[in-house]
């Protein structure tokens, strides 16, 4: 039998041989989330306490000191689907970017789709968002807001998409250049400091005082991630031209990720 290699396009996502190597995607996945929690105290828990915590020292120090102004929320219910959210994204791409280096020893020996490492531990961090939404419902029982439970649930799936979409380009984008520049491992930390304050995810975008800024604010893939979950929880909808917008950035981060990650996997096993 005899087998033709051709080479596929940059935006090829190879969906069918992805599939083919399916299991890969666990073994990849609970080996990140293994490593992870290896040797500590609380284990898995930290996924729950890290959100929590930070949404405490928010409360206290923004939502009493500060007197930030969170709407029809209690202050704690705005702030924890953002660090939520946000937390998800953050450990996502700090993982995915360094997913490359740290499975160099695979990459020179075998053949596998090489998209499946940095999407493998996007899929870990997203178990610790699973066990986070535990605690959101618990706040929302606390609160009063079972109401908006089912508002919740259907604005989620929005918000996830707009979520991975961003984070698995950015992820793959991030992965790719790690390994070709080993500097961007010093560069993702405190560019995601940056990202922070660039996202509402402590104040509601409206409080920005200059309007172009809050209009690339709004922009935010992440933050619309965010609002759609703090206006299912208020009762609003945001404006379906922002979502739309958010949206198709969300896109371009997609494709362009998928785009360098493939114009460069060739050359991984010789620069890992």
């Amino acid at each position: 039998m005899e087998y033709i290699i051709r080479p596929v396009g940059r935006l090829y996502l190879g969906v069918k041989e992805l599939w083919e190597y399916r299991e890969l995607f666990y073994f990849f996945t609970w080996r990140d989330i293994k490593v992870r929690y290896k040797q500590t105290v609380l284990g898995a828990a930290w996924a729950i306490v890290q959100p929590l915590l930070m949404t405490l020292v928010f409360t206290l120090f923004f939502g009493r000191t500060l007197g930030i102004d969170s709407g029809s929320l209690p202050y704690p219910l705005f702030v924890f689907p953002g660090m939520m959210i946000w937390t998800f994204f953050s450990n996502g791409l700090t993982n995915s970017s360094g997913s490359m280096l740290s499975s160099a020893n695979i990459i020179k020996k075998i053949y596998f789709p090489r998209l499946i490492i940095p999407i493998s531990s996007i899929l870990a961090a997203m178990v610790d968002l699973i066990i986070s939404m535990a605690i959101l419902i618990i706040l929302l029982i606390y609160y009063g807001f079972t109401n908006s439970l089912p508002s919740l649930l259907l604005a989620l799936p929005f918000s996830l998409a707009l979520t991975l979409l961003t984070l698995v380009g950015s992820g793959c984008f991030f992965a790719a250049l790690n390994i070709k520049y080993r500097d961007f491992r010093y560069v993702i930390p405190f560019l995601l400091q940056v990202l922070f304050f660039m996202t509402p995810v402590i104040y509601p975008a409206r409080l920005v005082p200059i309007e172009w800024v809050r209009s690339v604010l709004q922009l935010n893939p992440v933050g619309t991630a965010i609002d759609l979950l703090r206006q299912a929880l208020s009762g609003g909808t945001p404006p379906l031209d922002t979502f739309l917008l958010s949206f198709a950035i969300a896109i371009t981060f997609f494709l362009s990720g998928i785009y360098y990650f493939r114009k460069t996997e060739y050359y991984f096993a010789d620069l890992a």
